[in-house]
């Protein structure tokens, strides 16, 4: 009978193992010694000892799952409990039990951190759908389109939640999407509306220009001009295609009508100009009969430089207040000469000039009489009255002397 410390051969060949629980049979042993046989055992036992190790590094370093650890760890039990090895089988439950203690605690730290990660997967989802629901009433199209389709990867990279949750709020971020569409839909409808009449109304605002482009009627057509670029401005946009050769060809009919404009300006400015010189010229000679000497060579002269004047057209608009004021300057002082010569030579106007004087002077002798008879007879009060009187009546009777004196007498 051969032993060691975990199992012995009997006589017969009948292997045992030694247990807390008492020898069990291993199996029969007939082909060899019985150290043979226990060796065989042992290294059986060994290769249970190396299975177990290996299980023991999985459940720590890998994610193997805890049912199939589970599953590893029973099928080495089994081959524990039907003790066909021989060694040390309690040590062996012993490691197998703290590995299904090691299994459990794994499975709790991962069934928490699934939790985990379910609940902020839920919030982040609940995150996305507040945003998209707020996106949904946006008019930032452009923006608010690229967020909604960020929003949409974001979602896919998210762990899915349990069946009803994750329905729910993917039927709220798809209504919130699809609301956000519709409304983005209607809205580029209605801008395409609009543009499509602001095109009509900006073709007959271009044929309307284009008629216009060859008149010569310069002021109202300029105004004109003016009145179609603010309806222009008002119609609105039309296509960018549409909006861009309505565009070349309104500007295009202006610029014909202002370059056409502003050439014939350019000519008048010059002629106006030239006209300016010589009426520069015909002031000069005008003012040169002042102070009128001669009413009669005077009279003569201006009228001539006049018809001259009068010859030569228009002078450049900022010119003309001053160049004409010089030249009425001359026309009024010869006429002041001429109202002066004919109340001077004007007979009834020198009798009624003369018959006023007399009058004023008979007044005045009046007045000094009776200033003095009040005075004589101590009535100053009386006497002051008449005195202011006599004065009125004495500066009318100079104004009257002297225009009397223009009449030559």
């Amino acid at each position: 009978m051969s032993s060691d410390p975990w199992g012995r051969v009997d006589e017969t060949g009948t292997v045992y193992v030694r247990t807390a629980d008492g020898e069990q049979v291993v199996g029969s042993w007939q082909a060899g010694s019985p150290e043979e046989a226990l060796a065989y055992f042992e290294r059986k036992y060994e290769g249970l000892v190396v299975e177990i190790g290996l299980l023991e590094r999985r459940v720590r370093t890998t994610d193997l799952s805890a049912k199939d650890a589970m599953a590893a760890i029973d099928h080495i039990r089994t081959q524990v409990d039907e003790h066909h090895v021989v060694g040390d089988l309690d040590a062996l439950r012993e490691r197998l039990d703290k590995l299904v203690a090691t299994v459990d605690t794994r499975r709790e730290e991962r069934k928490a951190a699934k939790a985990k990660q379910s609940e902020e997967a839920r919030t982040a989802k609940e995150a996305l759908v507040a945003e998209a629901e707020e996106l949904a009433a946006s008019e930032q199209w452009r923006s608010a389109g690229e967020r909604l389709r960020a929003l949409v990867d974001t979602w896919k990279g998210l762990p899915r939640l349990d069946r009803k949750t994750d329905d729910e709020l993917w039927h709220r971020f798809s209504h919130a999407r699809s609301a956000f569409s519709k409304r983005r839909k209607a809205h580029f409808a209605s801008l395409d509306a609009q543009r499509e009449e602001a095109r009509k109304v900006k073709e007959k605002l271009v044929a309307e220009a284009e008629s216009l482009s060859g008149s010569t009627d310069w002021g109202p057509t300029a105004a004109r001009y003016r009145d179609l670029m603010a309806d222009w401005k008002a119609a609105g946009r039309a296509q960018r295609e549409a909006e861009d050769e309505l565009w070349a060809r309104f500007r295009g009919a202006q610029d014909v009508f202002f370059q056409a404009r502003g050439q014939v300006f350019a000519e008048r400015d010059a002629e106006q100009s030239g006209n300016l010189t010589l009426k520069e010229e015909l002031v000069v000679e005008a003012e040169k009969l002042l102070p009128v000497t001669d009413l009669k060579a005077a009279r003569a002269a201006f009228r001539s430089i006049n018809e001259r004047w009068e010859a030569i057209g228009h002078v450049p608009r900022d010119a003309r207040p001053k160049i004409e004021g010089r030249m009425h300057a001359v026309e009024r002082a010869i006429q002041e000469a001429e109202e002066a010569e004919w109340r001077r030579t004007n007979p009834e106007a020198r009798a009624r000039a003369a018959g006023l004087t007399g009058q004023l002077q008979a007044a005045v002798d009046k007045l000094q009489e009776q200033v003095d008879k009040a005075r004589a007879a101590g009535n100053d009060a009386k006497a002051n009255k008449l005195s202011q009187e006599l004065e009125g009546r004495k500066a009318l009777l100079d104004q009257a002397l002297k225009g009397l004196e223009e009449f030559g007498g």
